[in-house]
């Protein structure tokens, strides 16, 4: 008698979807500071650079303790960190809304991004482990769709809301999603496909199809050393900078920017202030195919490197036209279009982080997420100073347009061949 082969489950889409929820979560958090800060700015009476602080305090955090969360991940697994991630962030996120002045919201905000600090490199390791080789740039794009979506909404939902509540309470409202995420998350993952029951061997067998082995686990100086000083990792590095610098703008100080460079009114700002994020979601899911696509047929460079370096010279032009621009219209659709393009590239940033770090995608994503960081730490403080000492509002955007090209070249320098670590004998 014939055996029947069971059919191949897809249970990895499962996991896809979790890890894009997550994204939806922290991009919900996220941009709720900075659509609320006109608001909170008003009330409190603060000026441009003790409201960039507000911002700077969750970027210091999240740079401070993005790899440490990661590096705890390789010892308790993904499941049990990101579990933790979660619910730290979500009763932070709550906290947000107790905050009575300056000086106690900067501490929030801190706390909050200590908590948040680890949630995507946390993502990466996940799909390393769970998403087929060249099935991880098309995940990363709905992963990052997903999130941009819900950023770009957060404005006009923020903007109900408060016709019904507090500001306070949107934070507290927005706390408690977290939990529903905690729940799903701990009923349905498990840190390796081979752990979980419902996944069939046909199934397993395709996720592990042409993957490289992986590396050799090393510790100590020797592992800081390959990590720290690797030319990839610090390639990528540089050209993340860019990527996180002007979501950190879009999120923080886009919608004064609109209001105070522009004049758009409080109608328009609820849509202008979440374009670039709308504008990212089709640039996510478009750019992740397309990364693998052409890394399929051409080669990680062409599908990783190349799509990077064209999308951020693009990206670059058009802020060049966003800070010259007379036309408010024009200044603010280019800023979303730039944006737009920018998130064109994260399918192939985190699926080259991925391939370099193969087992340690989480320590690596952690390292590129930082510098990324560190780039958004500083933003919001040149906005608000600039804005405070010149009343220029066009620098911070002259500024983002020239570390794009960068960017573009640093992509082209990339060799997504080449790993971080010696691979395991």
């Amino acid at each position: 008698m014939a055996t029947v082969t069971p059919p191949a489950t897809r249970i990895r889409f499962r996991v896809a979807a979790l890890g894009t929820g997550l994204a939806m979560l922290t991009y919900l958090d996220r941009t709720a500071m900075g659509t609320i800060a006109p608001v909170v700015t008003k009330e409190w009476h603060l000026t441009p650079s003790e409201t960039g602080w507000i911002f700077t305090a969750f970027a210091l955090a999240y740079a401070i303790f993005e790899i440490p969360t990661a590096k705890w991940a390789e010892k308790l697994g993904t499941k049990a960190v990101l579990t933790r991630i979660v619910l730290w962030w979500s009763v932070f996120t709550a906290a947000t809304g107790a905050a009575v002045n300056l000086s106690s919201m900067v501490i929030v905000r801190f706390l909050f991004g200590a908590g948040e600090a680890g949630a995507w490199p946390m993502a990466a390791r996940a799909f390393s482990a769970w998403i087929p080789r060249f099935e991880r740039a098309t995940v990363q794009g709905i992963f990052f769709a997903g999130a941009h979506l819900v950023g770009g909404l957060t404005p006009l939902l923020i903007a109900f809301m408060l016709l019904h509540m507090s500001w306070r309470m949107v934070f507290v409202t927005f706390g408690l999603l977290g939990l529903i995420f905690i729940a799903a998350w701990l009923k349905w993952f498990k840190n390796d496909p081979s752990e979980h029951p419902e996944v069939s061997p046909a199934e397993l067998a395709h996720i592990l199809h042409g993957r490289p082995p992986d590396s050799k686990h090393t510790i100590g100086r020797e592992y800081w050393g390959r990590l720290l000083f690797s030319r990839n990792v610090v390639l990528l590095c540089l050209a993340y900078l860019s990527n996180s610098t002007i979501f950190y703008f879009c999120i923080s100080w886009l919608p004064t920017y609109l209001k105070n460079r522009h004049g758009f009114d409080a109608t328009a700002l609820g849509f202008l202030s979440g374009l670039p994020l709308l504008v990212s979601v089709p640039s996510d899911l478009f750019g992740g195919t397309l990364s693998d696509r052409l890394s399929a047929k051409y080669g990680m460079r062409v599908g990783r490197c190349f799509l990077g370096s064209v999308a951020y010279a693009l990206c670059a032009a058009f802020l060049f036209v966003a800070a010259s621009a007379t036309s408010p219209m024009v200044a603010a659709v280019s800023i979303a279009i730039g944006t737009g393009l920018t998130m064109l590239t994260l399918g192939a940033a985190w699926g080259t982080c991925i391939e370099i770090a193969r087992n340690h995608a989480g320590v690596v994503g952690a390292v590129m997420n930082t510098s990324g960081q560190i780039a958004s730490m500083v933003m919001p403080l040149v906005v608000g100073y600039s804005v405070e000492w010149f009343n220029n509002w066009d620098f911070p955007i002259y500024m983002l347009a020239c570390m794009f090209l960068g960017g573009a070249v640093c992509w082209l320098l990339i060799d997504p061949h080449k790993p971080v670590f010696d691979e395991a004998a």
